[in-house]
């Protein structure tokens, strides 16, 4: 008998970005068109302890791949952000709620330079109701959100023709009409 391997899994406030981020960046793709609807600039952060077998970005797992994230690459994230033709800043990895030291600070500069005209996504290996159970600055970074993907990547389940997302587990999730109803709303705009 063949057993999958299968993602790991947390216990509640197991993993912590303070103890285990090392703030390396694997990658930065402004003006890209895949990580998100309409233009986006794409953070990819480096650590990921869920180690999704099949994971498109393995090398990104490592906290120490990369460079450091500086004051010059959030000037320029920044920068490419005010171009009129981007609609937002999308998180991904590695496993940004990891890495909210980076996260959230970038997000709050974000908010405070553009409020809500821009639009944040990420990508997250933890569920919706996982990050219900998580540290405040996991929380925090889930408060800024538009857009949360949740949900590990499961390599039996498969899937790309699914919109944004490789498997069917995972889900594109309406975060502000989620808190405010206190219940998981799906993104509008899904489609598949």
């Amino acid at each position: 008998m063949i057993t999958e391997k299968l993602p790991n899994n947390p216990k509640p406030q197991e993993w912590q970005a303070a103890q285990l981020s090392q703030l390396h960046i694997a990658d930065y793709k402004p003006f890209n068109f895949v990580d998100g609807e309409g233009v986006r600039n794409s953070l990819y952060v480096s650590g990921c302890k869920f180690a999704c077998p099949g994971c498109y970005n393995k090398i990104a797992q490592n906290f120490n791949y990369g460079p450091v994230y500086s004051q010059e690459l959030e000037d320029q994230i920044i920068t490419d952000l005010a171009q009129p033709y981007v609609q937002g800043l999308t998180l991904l990895g590695g496993e940004p709620f990891l890495n909210t030291q980076v996260c959230l600070k970038l997000v709050r500069r974000l908010r405070a330079e553009f409020g809500h005209t821009k639009d944040v996504w990420s990508w997250t290996g933890y569920t919706w109701d996982e990050l219900q159970q998580e540290t405040p600055d996991k929380l925090a970074l889930l408060r800024e959100l538009d857009i949360l993907v949740d949900g590990r990547f499961i390599l039996a389940q498969k899937d790309l023709t699914l919109q944004f997302r490789g498997s069917a587990n995972q889900r594109i999730i309406d975060v502000p009409r989620s808190l405010a109803s206190g219940k998981v709303v799906l993104w509008a705009n899904l489609i598949k």
